[in-house]
């Protein structure tokens, strides 16, 4: 028997997309268990997905308020490959669950910090490093032995006491002010850059060194031992989090109440 929801039926290629799109994500979710148990949930999920897609779609549809003049012409604008029916669908599901959530409260300070102190292996970062750099690139137009020609004549004037961060907001081929990179863990930078940035000490500074890229001097700013993330840095990802999950939350009560009412066919 055909998958239907209140008579709308899911077609069988449907039901195999959606099967698709989760079989990765619950291949690591699910890793100790049997590929027949991973398989069992990829269909159930699969099934429980698009039976929720549709009752949310169709309670959207049957709400006989129009949508605001101009919002459904822009979004044609916008996505022109997406035929009327499909956009009035999308922008119809999107006010209904705005709606849904409009009397939703944010997260209380207290929860934000309740749930970093619960939580806390979530915010263990690895060691980091911040370092700066001077860029010449080797590529059509530069070809390798100018660029070193040239960043061996910034090594000199750095050798000579130039100021590093000026030397590279005026002559290096990356556009990042003072060449400040921020910090970054290991795997974030090609091996051969990684590599030097981590071995230098806060303050040193590199030779060149030559990368996929072209040609590179970097100095070291300062080192990040692993441990937790400060609070104030990840304060604002929690609020978010949690207050999508409340979002989430409501959003299921409501489909639950919907599905006790629904004709479903084929389970």
């Amino acid at each position: 028997m055909p998958l239907t929801v209140n008579g709308e039926e899911i077609s069988e290629a449907e039901l195999r997309a959606e099967e698709e799109h989760l079989r990765p994500q619950l291949r690591r979710a699910m890793a100790d268990q049997t590929a027949e148990a991973r398989e069992a949930r990829v269909v159930e999920w699969a099934r429980d997905n698009l039976i929720e897609r549709a009752l949310l779609r169709q309670a959207a549809q049957a709400d006989p308020e129009p949508l605001p003049e101009g919002v459904l012409e822009g979004a044609m604008e916008r996505n022109p490959s997406m035929s009327r029916e499909e956009l009035e669908t999308r922008l119809r599901t999107q006010r209904l669950t705005v709606r849904l959530t409009a009397k939703l409260v944010p997260p209380k300070p207290k929860e934000i910090s309740d749930y970093y102190r619960e939580k806390n292996d979530e915010f263990l970062a690895p060691p980091t490093v911040r370092a700066a750099h001077i860029l010449k690139k080797v590529d059509e137009q530069t070809d390798e032995a100018a660029a070193l020609e040239q960043m061996q004549a910034i090594e000199a004037e750095l050798a000579q006491g130039a100021d590093f961060g000026e030397v590279a907001s005026r002559s290096s081929d990356d556009s990042v002010p003072g060449g400040d990179l921020g910090f970054f863990r290991r795997g974030q930078m090609v091996p051969e850059f990684e590599a030097v940035a981590f071995a230098l000490q806060p303050g040193q500074r590199s030779g060149i060194i030559r990368t996929q890229f072209g040609f590179h001097i970097l100095k070291v700013i300062a080192h990040r031992p692993a441990g937790l993330r400060p609070f104030e840095e990840v304060k604002h990802a929690i609020a978010h989090y949690l207050f999508d999950q409340k979002k989430k939350r409501r959003v299921d009560q409501y489909l639950d109440s919907l599905r006790a009412k629904a004709d479903i066919q084929g389970v």
